[in-house]
């Protein structure tokens, strides 16, 4: 009888030892992270995490994680917000957040939201837009800019020969900027992070 193939157990040790200490452990670590007591068993796992290209050497000669390392599994149903339903099994297309939210790496950044201005939106204090930087955005469209001096997000309004930025809010007012409007970038994706995550 074949032994049994953990690799996807001992990639998941590894991710969860990233997420913690941000860097993959040392080769003198290994063996006591992935439970391997043989070195021949950890440089074999090393090799097959490589081959299937979770891994890869750095010019140095030490163990960095590729893009693949950070994909998620992606469920093929969808989650409902009204009644419960069972959540399938996942797919063999996972997902790398990275790549859905940020199609310009050197364009893109994310900002804190202080305020509840757009709440109606979804949006809320402590939440994460991520921003695509450009200067120009459509009507209608959720974008940070600098009105008169000073950086907000809003939705972009063209009202007559003019543009707006609107709140979600009722408590806020319409900006109708007085000398200057100039957008920083659109908005592309938001981040919210609840209490189970660190």
């Amino acid at each position: 009888m074949s032994p049994i193939n953990r690799d996807s157990d001992h990639l998941n040790t590894l991710r969860d030892y990233y997420a913690k200490h941000r860097a993959l452990p040392s080769y003198a670590r290994l063996g006591s992270v992935m439970g391997f007591s043989a070195k021949s068993a950890i440089l074999k796992l090393l090799r097959r995490l490589e081959e299937a290209g979770y891994i890869r050497r750095t010019p140095d000669g030490e163990w960095s994680p590729t893009n693949r390392f950070f994909e998620r599994p992606l469920t093929d149903a969808a989650v409902l917000a009204g009644f419960p339903d069972t959540v399938l099994d996942t797919t063999d297309n996972p997902v790398l957040i990275d790549s859905m939210l940020v199609k310009t790496p050197s364009c893109t950044v994310l900002l804190p939201v202080k305020g509840n201005s757009m709440q109606g939106a979804g949006i809320h204090e402590g939440d994460w837009v991520v921003v695509e930087r450009c200067s120009t955005a459509a009507d209608g469209t959720l974008v940070v800019a600098e009105v008169d001096g000073e950086f907000t997000l809003k939705t972009l309004v063209h009202e007559g020969d003019s543009w707006t930025l609107h709140p979600a809010n009722p408590g806020y007012p319409i900006l109708r900027p007085k000398q200057s409007l100039t957008i920083f970038g659109v908005v592309v994706g938001l981040i919210r992070q609840y209490g189970g995550a660190r």
